[in-house]
């Protein structure tokens, strides 16, 4: 099992950046593919960005493409989520959740582990 804690939410004016991270405690954290969701105030969960467990692999939403990048480093057991260029659009609370399998995947479904969630807001 594997317990997953984010940090590094916040409000940020459109235009700025923030990095989150997503730290991990319990199972072998190498083992799984990580990814990174959003959900907006009244919207469905999305997902946001994908990495396998080697960090070789990565895939993103077509909505974050060229703005936001995945990362992850398994000796420090942490997945970042580096967010540029922010829009009013991205506003959500992010969660980071491990996958089964080995390859990084968007398939919500797939992932059984799940953080508690970090607030960001962006202001026009």
């Amino acid at each position: 099992q594997v317990q997953l804690v984010e940090s590094g939410g916040g409000l940020v004016q459109a235009g700025g950046s923030l990095r989150l991270s997503c730290a991990a405690s319990g199972d072998t954290f190498r083992n799984y593919p990580m990814g990174w969701f959003r959900q907006a105030l009244g919207k469905e969960r999305e997902f946001v960005a994908t990495i396998n467990w080697t960090g070789g692999s990565t895939y993103y939403s077509d909505s974050v493409k060229g703005r936001f990048t995945i990362s992850r480093d398994n000796a420090k057991k942490t997945v970042y989520l580096q967010m540029n260029s922010l829009q009013p659009e991205d506003t959500a609370i992010y969660y980071c959740a491990a996958a089964l399998g080995a390859s990084a995947t968007p398939i919500i479904n797939q992932y059984v582990y799940w953080g508690q969630g970090t607030q960001v807001t962006v202001s026009s």
